[in-house]
């Protein structure tokens, strides 16, 4: 298109898109470096599922993984081996894709850090994404809340007080 009296047009200045929260993260690439959250591992809670078949997820053996593990479990096994969120881990907000159930327990994806930025092993005790989930699959078991479950009568029910007034029937007579 011709410029008017010399002039070039003008092109639109770029808008950046608005993020809630932290910046996405952007696809994998070999060129990034081990500390990029691009190259963390991912572990779900299906992975460490006794109840999932290796078909639909589990990847640990049957005997050492844990019934129906939730992402806040996964999360405190993290951080009791010295994993910081932010830092050496991420949780993301998303569903394993083998996931039948949309429930709120199964989501959670944790991007965890396996090496550091020159490729050393970022902790000793833990060289391989297997060893990772083996450790939190062995300290589910032992947190406070499987040992110790909340009651589900602990709090005591209030009857009576409001809800829905029972129906009454069609009154006879009259006319």
């Amino acid at each position: 298109m011709a410029s008017i009296a010399g002039l070039a047009p003008q092109a639109a200045p770029q808008q950046q898109q608005q993020y809630r929260g932290p910046p996405p993260i952007g696809p994998f690439s070999t060129s990034k470096l081990h500390s990029d959250p691009e190259r963390f591992i991912c572990i779900y809670p299906a992975y460490l599922n006794k109840a999932k078949s290796v078909s639909e997820g589990r990847r640990v053996p049957k005997e050492k993984a844990v019934e129906n593990p939730n992402f806040q479990e996964i999360r405190m096994a993290l951080d009791e081996a010295g994993y910081e969120m932010g830092k050496s881990y991420m949780m993301e907000g998303k569903y394993y894709c083998r996931e039948k159930s949309k429930e709120q327990h199964f989501r959670g994806r944790f991007k965890v850090q396996l090496k550091q930025a020159d490729g050393e092993l970022l902790k000793e005790e833990f060289p391989t994404r297997e060893s990772i989930m083996l450790m939190i699959a062995g300290k589910i078991p032992q947190q406070k809340l499987r040992l110790n479950p909340p009651k589900a009568g602990a709090a005591p029910e209030q009857q009576g007080q409001g809800g829905a007034k029972p129906k009454q029937g069609k009154k006879k007579g009259g006319r």
